[in-house]
């Protein structure tokens, strides 16, 4: 039963409202703010910061400083022991768990009642109506979504106190979506939940092979095994072998220019779309729009308000939405009806029009590797060599570590280039105790590690002596104040280096 025709009108609704994003960014921007303002008054954050006096977004950023997550930790975490009303009215029970501060090993995002609905909900809404609106062909739901989510948490002991939930932000939004459509969904809940990837792969795949698929929807790296290990059970040659009335696939979370010969290559790419999110545990920030474009729309009245710092300049005020500039980077600062407040999440974005305003994700404001959505970070990588170092009596120079992509049927993997002062007597054992170690200081590398599922092992290649410095020379920053380039997002730099290492 094709029931697009009589779904399409509830969600292309949005477009209409949406429409006013090209002129009214201002005050529909400054309507959000004042929404959470008065809902954040009689809460501890906003007895602090003196919310009663605070009328305008003017008052605003002279009351609220920037304020990263290693600043309410204690707040969150009086959040998940049961304490109400401490950066949102009432009680949140619900917790999406990512990795990526300096001063622990997974941080905390809540998710509240409104946040489920005003934000994250809202932006799925949002996603289909465009896609609706931009394929008026579409037969979307004449099939089943295929949605693939992650888990709850098992570290802790968080899930043991009452009523709590602390786990992947799609294992969240599963647990507390509209019952009616999971009839539209696969896999049931319960097979999405399963926290063992040993276990919901092959589940997944007896799920997914037996039903009638017309949309995807996940991160490019994760489904990319999930739907190899589908044409595997099926003998297919192609999705489309499997899933004739599939259009779409609606991704986020890390770039998907890398996957995208991948993708092509195992379906018919003359039936198949492609729809770029950005959804974060953080809030559901825009959506693509334009079929011809990357660029994607914000969501100016989904619960969020957003700030801007510009990126080559970080000491600078944030300034809001209606004073960016066309063609700058920036660093992304958002209050949300989750509780965060003028919250760097640690995403650059650059502005490519305004009225309306579009962005497309620039990268991270730190070195990072978050190729398969991972979210390495440098003082991950650091403590997990120190480890390594320590475990096997191998001393450490220099390093650098890149991103290996999959490419056919081979999974992806961190390649590190390690310049040693003394080397461990055995190179083997020594990159299986790092792996092990990056596990146990980063909480998603951990998660793409289980099971060898979708990432394989890191590797790690020897330097010559003076490898380091050599290169630092050839680029003109060797000296007193010269900097390693610790991670990389894709492999330029590391394909350099290796031509010095030969």
């Amino acid at each position: 039963m094709n029931l697009t025709r009589l779904l399409r009108p509830y969600f292309t609704q949005h477009i209409k409202t949406a429409a006013r994003y090209a002129t009214h960014t201002e005050e529909l921007q400054r309507v959000e703010l004042g929404r959470m303002l008065v809902a954040g008054r009689n809460t501890k954050w906003g007895e602090r910061h003196n919310y009663l006096q605070i009328k305008s977004y003017e008052d605003f950023r002279q009351s609220v400083k920037v304020t990263p997550y290693e600043d309410i930790r204690g707040d969150v975490m009086r959040m998940i022991d049961g304490e109400r009303d401490v950066l949102w009215p009432g009680l949140t029970r619900c917790f999406a768990q990512s990795s990526g501060t300096s001063d622990g090993k997974s941080k905390y995002i809540p998710i509240t009642a409104e946040s489920f609905q005003r934000t994250h909900y809202r932006g799925g809404s949002a996603v289909i109506s465009h896609y609706l609106n931009l394929y008026p062909d579409s037969r979307l739901f004449s099939g089943k979504s295929f949605i693939l989510g992650g888990s709850f948490a098992n570290e802790l002991d968080l899930t043991k106190r009452k009523g709590v939930t602390v786990g992947d932000l799609s294992a969240n939004l599963i647990q507390h979506i509209n019952p009616l459509a999971n009839m539209l969904r696969i896999p049931d809940k319960k097979t999405a939940l399963i926290s063992d990837w040993s276990e919901k792969l092959p589940a997944l795949v007896k799920a997914a092979s037996r039903a009638d698929v017309t949309n995807i929807s996940g991160v490019p790296s994760w489904f990319l095994t999930v739907l190899r290990e589908i044409l595997k059970a099926t003998r297919a040659e192609t999705l489309h072998e499997v899933w004739p009335n599939l259009e779409v696939f609606f991704h986020g979370g890390i770039s998907f220019a890398p996957y995208r010969r991948q993708y092509d290559a195992i379906i018919d790419p003359k039936r198949m779309r492609y729809l770029e999110t950005y959804n974060a545990s953080e809030g559901f920030f825009a959506v693509q729009d334009m079929p011809e474009s990357r660029a994607m729309l914000m969501l100016l009245d989904a619960g969020t308000f957003y700030e801007f710092i510009p990126a080559n300049n970080p000491d600078a005020d944030p300034i809001p939405a209606w004073e960016v500039e066309p063609g700058k980077i920036y660093a992304l600062i958002i209050t949300g009806c989750n509780g965060l407040w003028r919250y760097p999440i640690g995403d650059t974005v650059k502005v490519e029009s305004i009225n309306p305003l579009r962005i497309t994700i620039a990268g991270r404001t730190k070195h990072y590797i978050n190729a398969f959505g991972e979210e390495v970070m440098v003082h991950n990588t650091d403590a997990a060599l120190a480890k390594a170092c320590d475990l096997t009596g191998a001393n450490v120079l220099n390093y650098t570590a890149a991103p290996v992509y999959t490419s056919g049927n081979k999974r992806g993997r961190h390649e590190w280039l390690i310049e040693f002062a003394r080397q461990p007597e055995n190179m083997t054992e020594f990159s299986a105790i790092l792996d092990e170690c990056m596990t146990k200081e980063n909480s998603d590398y951990e998660a793409k590690r289980a099971g060898n599922i979708f990432l394989d092992p890191l590797t790690v290649v020897v330097a010559r002596n003076g490898l380091f410095d050599q290169w630092l020379a050839s680029t003109g920053k060797l000296g007193g104040q010269r900097k390693v380039p610790r991670l990389s997002n894709d492999r330029t730099i590391m394909e350099a280096m290796l031509q010095f290492n030969r």
